[in-house]
């Protein structure tokens, strides 16, 4: 599993300009099965998505998003194993 951490490094202007490119970009992810939670950071410095998704699907995803295009926000991709959740979340572990 992946946890992918946007930070923004425009302004907050340039970021709204891009937002609805990003937008229609993550629901084509989502409807491909790529991310399984995504959301800004609060304070709005940047965003968290959650990926279940192979590691060269997700990349590929990734390389699509306007933000990654446009230079808006940096991208770091962290890789963990789901050995543990809480009731009701068995879909999110590793198997």
């Amino acid at each position: 599993m992946y946890v992918v951490s946007l930070t923004y490094k425009v302004p907050e202007e340039i970021v709204d300009f891009h937002l609805p490119a990003h937008v229609i970009w993550l629901q084509d992810a989502f409807d491909e099965g790529v991310f399984m939670v995504a959301g800004r950071k609060i304070p709005r410095t940047g965003a968290l998505l959650l990926s279940n998704a192979e590691r060269d699907i997700l990349d590929t995803a990734l390389s699509k998003d306007p933000f990654y295009v446009n230079g808006v926000a940096d991208f770091e991709v962290m890789e963990f194993h789901a050995n543990r959740v809480a009731a009701g979340y068995e879909n999110l572990m590793d198997s």
